[in-house]
């Protein structure tokens, strides 16, 4: 028994040190950087000056009654929602047609994956081309008038233009994570739902779903993250254009900060989008954490 308890803090003695060392990194990376930027969101400071003072919650206040801030916020809210819901959908489906597949599998799964290899700013770059150069082309010649015109030229379009692109490299890792989902789920269960006459939606409700709730939750929090936090799309694309049609919360925080020298106000306005982001991982958490299989 003490040989056993020696073993076991032995074992445990070795994780610690492997994770020390990031533990360390986060710690000094992150939770230090974000008590930094939130001492000077309570400040006046503006990024340049030695001197600033303490103001309380006044760029809080400022930022919340900003209507750019308001209207980026609206931006961002309307394009994750559409985001997320399309990516869930075409990834999972694509999934489900891979998971059904044998022998080509692997090829199709490598070529789905192959976009998530690639820079944001680089994909971004070469859309821009398409959008502005290729696609118009195609659209005269074809006579297809809303294609004859550039998706991100037009105030009504361009946010579905940069949905495009993002959708098309975005799916790539929730595709790869639905299907070790799907092939997971034990081959008994469905032969056993089979017997009890259950058809292929029941089998999907009360067997597959279930199983892959843990890794809907991460694909939801991953990409309400990134598309609450959408940037390198938007800044090699568009630039928060044409008139401000895509101006996302990212994009008005770094104009603010690096033009605008309202740096304080800028972190302000990222905390708050970081409030936003764990509430909706919160409750992403807390509506999918009880379901079971055969619910």
């Amino acid at each position: 028994m003490d040989k056993k308890k020696k073993k076991i803090s032995e074992r445990t003695r070795t994780l610690f040190l492997f994770t020390l060392p990031s533990v360390v990194m986060y710690t000094v990376f992150f939770t230090v950087t974000m008590a930094i930027g939130i001492y000077y969101s309570f400040t006046d400071w503006n990024g340049i000056s030695a001197s600033y003072k303490i103001i309380g919650i006044g760029n809080y206040i400022k930022a919340l009654m900003d209507r750019k801030f308001q209207a980026a916020l609206k931006f961002n809210f309307v394009y994750t929602f559409l985001f997320v819901l399309i990516l869930i959908v075409i990834s999972l489906l694509v999934a489900i047609c891979l998971n059904n597949l044998t022998k080509t599998s692997t090829i199709f799964r490598s070529i789905y994956f192959l976009p998530a290899v690639l820079s944001m700013v680089t994909v971004g770059l070469i859309w821009n081309e398409l959008f502005y150069r290729a696609l118009p082309v195609i659209g005269k010649a074809l006579n297809i008038g809303w294609l004859s015109n550039s998706l991100l030229g037009n105030k009504t379009t361009a946010m579905f233009g940069i949905l495009i692109v993002n959708l098309w490299q975005g799916c790539s890792i929730p595709i790869v994570l639905f299907l070790a989902g799907l092939q997971s789920v034990p081959s008994e269960l469905y032969e056993a739902a089979t017997i009890d006459g259950a058809n292929r939606w029941d089998k999907f409700k009360s067997i597959t779903f279930p199983f892959l709730i843990p890794v809907l939750n991460m694909v939801i929090i991953t990409q309400v993250k990134a598309g609450l936090t959408i940037f390198d799309y938007i800044m090699a694309m568009t630039n928060g254009g044409p008139g401000g049609a895509t101006q996302a919360v990212g994009i008005l925080i770094y104009n603010q900060a690096m033009k605008g020298n309202a740096y304080s106000q800028s972190v302000a306005e990222s905390m708050i989008l970081f409030v936003i982001v764990a509430f909706g991982a919160a409750v992403t958490l807390k509506m999918t954490k009880n379901k079971q299989v055969g619910d």
